[in-house]
């Protein structure tokens, strides 16, 4: 891995939102943007256990398509399967520097890790609101 390479964090939308149950399913591209606003501060300060800056990327798919990227985090739009996205960036990436998949999905994980690159849950994404 370069040492001037940060590290690439790839964040599975689809199933971050979906791992809290806040009513997202009422409005997936209002959700989708909420995530993505709340991942800005850690393109510079870093995730847990993982400093800063780390370039960040949200994969949306389905009614989440179409969320404008903002400075900290681009938003790809999956053309297909966000999973087959995820991969694909994650192989892409793994060899030459340091990438981290934001999932809750186990089979998911299993493929973006088959790359080398390692995974965290949606919590170290997308903490759960104050109660």
């Amino acid at each position: 891995m370069s040492d001037d390479a940060a590290v690439l964090v790839i964040v599975d939308g689809a199933n971050v939102v979906g791992s809290v149950p806040d009513g997202w399913w009422r409005d997936r591209h209002g959700a989708a943007v909420r995530l993505r606003d709340a991942l800005v501060p850690y393109a510079t300060d870093g995730l847990p256990g993982l400093h800063g800056p780390v370039e960040l990327v949200l994969v949306v798919e389905g009614a989440a398509r179409g969320v404008a990227s903002v400075a900290g985090v681009r938003v790809d739009s999956a053309p297909g399967s966000g999973d087959d996205l995820i991969a694909e960036l994650g192989a892409a990436a793994a060899p030459g520097r340091g990438c981290v998949g934001g999932t809750p999905d186990r089979g998911l994980r299993q493929r973006v890790e088959a790359y080398g690159a390692r995974c965290v849950g949606p919590r170290t994404v997308r903490p759960l609101p104050p109660a």
